[in-house]
């Protein structure tokens, strides 16, 4: 039972049809490319959240808002929670409980292509800002506001420690796909969330939810915004723009970004080899290497930003988490390239199980008799082109926002020299990536 069920990663280099050490090349060349024409043709922001925005039809706007339509979101989402809370209590322990697949890739993975298309989604549907909502009702209380206020400086570090948490569950943890230690996540996640609730409001959600943060960051890159409560077409680097400056907020994206590469790392054949040749402790060297790679990121890109030009009393220090939202196309570009088969074929499957949940041959959902499309699979050129493409446009489009981010923040003289040391970061998180990607 502690051997996972999902292939997590892409593959091997033999399903990546395509030259390696040509793809990095190429990438490395369309970063520094965009960097120089950016360099000659954009002097001036043109980002923020007020320019290219337009309000979408008011049957659509309408529609938003009214509370037949967010209750009915709520309702979706706490549905699906309690289906995922009865398997979890009442399902076998085995592999094929539909648990596993909600849990790892639906929740998990899936929340990237929702938010990225629908925008905020887990914040629309998350149980655990539903059950505090019903607390507060019975209680005559407002959900919004707790006993006290959220601190400031605590930013979104319970954020990062949560996302720690569950990806040291999903990659390090020996018997991740045992029902006692998820149940046991998932437990002490809602008791966290809704004690949270209680005593800061929905402002906890909004800084600590580990899944709302995510959920939202990714939701930055979507098409959609919102201005005093109405929705919005915004284009998305404009949106991007927009994501609030907090503590913690490097962590947040070097947890996400560290443990997909560490994904990647700890099926490639150099470290297979070495686990298997070591005395010490596999699960000790895993452990060290999570670490590693979510600390290293989030160092190599503080680096990058802290050496940039600054004028006289602006803190270099405060640089780091002004510049992390030029991580958030980089995140998802790596994420879609290295999950993309994992979700879409062990999600059909998820879909498949989900329709006998307790393993006694029912078929609640009507879909037990399909079976699995391995399309994607089946055409590995395809499938390696788009990851790579995803890297290389997640890796552009952060450029592009650090470039502007810079033209506000830095003094005249460096606002060009001054972004060279966040490129090589760049660059470096490139090379490493598509590395990783094909060393799988």
């Amino acid at each position: 039972m502690g051997e996972a069920p999902f292939a997590h990663g892409i593959g091997g280099s033999a399903d990546l049809p395509i030259s390696p050490s040509l793809a990095i090349a190429g990438a490395v060349a369309a970063l520094v490319v965009s960097f120089t024409v950016l360099a000659v043709a954009w002097r001036t922001p043109r980002y923020d959240e007020a320019k290219g925005e337009r309000p979408v039809p008011p049957w659509l706007d309408g529609l938003v808002r009214s509370v037949g339509f967010r209750a009915g979101l709520r309702v979706f989402g706490f549905v699906v929670f309690a289906y995922a809370v009865t398997v979890a209590i009442f399902g076998e322990d085995l592999l094929t409980n539909p648990i596993f697949g909600i849990v790892y890739v639906w929740w998990w993975v899936g929340l990237v292509p929702l938010s990225l298309f629908l925008g905020p989604f887990w914040k629309a549907i998350s149980p655990v800002r539903t059950i505090n909502l019903l607390f507060a009702k019975l209680s005559g209380s407002d959900p919004e506001v707790g006993v006290f206020d959220y601190p400031r400086w605590l930013g979104h570090w319970p954020a990062a420690l949560g996302l720690f948490a569950f990806v040291w569950l999903e990659l390090v943890y020996p018997f991740m796909t045992e029902l006692g230690p998820l149940r046991l996540w998932c437990a002490i996640y809602v008791a966290v969330m809704l004690v949270g609730g209680a005593l800061f409001g929905n402002t906890f959600y909004e800084h600590a939810d580990p899944f709302e943060v995510y959920s939202s960051l990714v939701a930055k890159l979507s098409v959609w915004g919102s201005r005093d409560g109405h929705l919005l077409l915004r284009s998305p680097l404009a949106n991007l723009d927009t994501v609030v400056v907090r503590p913690g907020l490097v962590a947040v994206l070097a947890v996400l970004f560290g443990s997909t590469a560490f994904d990647s790392f700890r099926d490639s054949s150099s470290w297979v080899q070495y686990i298997q040749s070591t005395e010490t402790s596999s699960y000790l060297l895993n452990n060290l290497m999570l670490v590693a790679f979510c600390v290293g990121t989030g160092l190599v890109f503080a680096l990058g930003c802290v050496l940039t030009g600054v004028e006289v009393g602006t803190s270099r220090w405060s640089l780091p988490d002004r510049f992390a939202h030029s991580i958030v196309p980089i995140v998802v570009g790596y994420i879609a390239a290295h999950y993309l088969t994992y979700l879409v074929e062990f999600g059909q499957r998820t879909l498949i199980q989900a329709s006998d949940p307790f393993s006694n041959g029912a078929d609640i959902l009507g879909t037990g008799d399909w079976s699995v499309n391995y399309w994607l699979s089946y055409h590995p050129t395809l499938l390696a082109n788009v990851k790579v493409v995803a890297v290389v446009v997640g890796h552009v489009l952060g450029v592009v926002a650090a470039h502007d981010r810079a033209i506000k923040l830095l003094p005249q003289r460096h606002q060009l020299t001054g972004q060279l040391p966040l490129l090589m970061a760049m660059v470096a998180f490139t090379v490493g990536g598509l590395y990783l990607l094909f060393a799988a």
